[in-house]
């Protein structure tokens, strides 16, 4: 089993990987972008970021991550797929061969449209906080089947939007575009980790643009 003291990691490829670093350090997390198998080492958990599916799956099989990443969730690694990092750890992707295929759900990929479909909304998942959380979906796809090991943790106008077993959780939404730390926080926790800091969900010094002062060091 790999060490819970480690740090957190976020892949990458392609996709929201400094909006997600960001909102780790935040927490007061230890956090690393992770380009190659070797850099999965040590962690206690890995980011699936939001991006373009397909392209995120053809670059795991180039770099060779998608064993790597099998092999350590096999070996106690937590994993957390947002959006298109969802759709990559599904077993069943309507339509598409599955990549990782390590979570039992079934997604259905752009099930809300194109780009200009994307919207902002408040939800309420109560296993993750008792206060609302705001999220943004992009281009996002649709959970429509959790197998008997999956916990749902969000249905919205009957589809699933997020979900867990014991490794893995699964986002269909962004939460690290908007200044609520909770989802961070609970998967900081879900891998045996206690974030620092004030356990407050907003955090007011966040803009959209946040993420930049950390993009030439990650």
């Amino acid at each position: 089993m790999r060490d819970a003291a480690g740090a957190l990691g976020v892949l990458d490829l392609q996709g929201g990987v400094q909006e997600h670093l960001d909102h780790l350090r935040r927490i007061g997390v230890s956090a690393r972008a992770v380009k190659r198998a070797a850099e999965l080492e040590g962690l206690a958990g890995l980011i699936v970021p939001g991006g373009e599916s397909t392209c995120l799956s053809r670059l795991l099989r180039l770099f060779e991550l998608d064993r790597a990443i099998r092999h350590a969730c096999d070996g106690g690694l937590k994993l957390w797929g947002t959006c298109a990092g969802a759709i990559l750890l599904a077993a069943e992707n309507l339509g598409e061969a599955p990549a990782l295929g390590l979570i039992d759900i079934a997604v259905s990929r752009n099930a809300f449209g194109s780009q200009m479909d994307s919207f902002s909304r408040e939800i309420l998942a109560p296993a993750v906080a008792q206060e609302p959380i705001p999220v943004t979906f992009i281009r996002a796809p649709k959970i429509v089947r959790a197998g008997a090991g999956v916990r749902v943790l969000l249905e919205l106008d009957g589809y699933i939007a997020a979900a867990e077993d014991d490794r893995i959780l699964v986002t269909v939404f962004h939460p690290e575009l908007t200044p609520n730390l909770a989802f961070h926080r609970y998967f900081a926790r879900k891998c045996g980790l206690e974030p620092g800091g004030a356990d407050q969900s907003l955090d007011p010094g966040w803009t959209p643009q946040s993420w930049m002062r950390f993009s030439h060091r990650a």
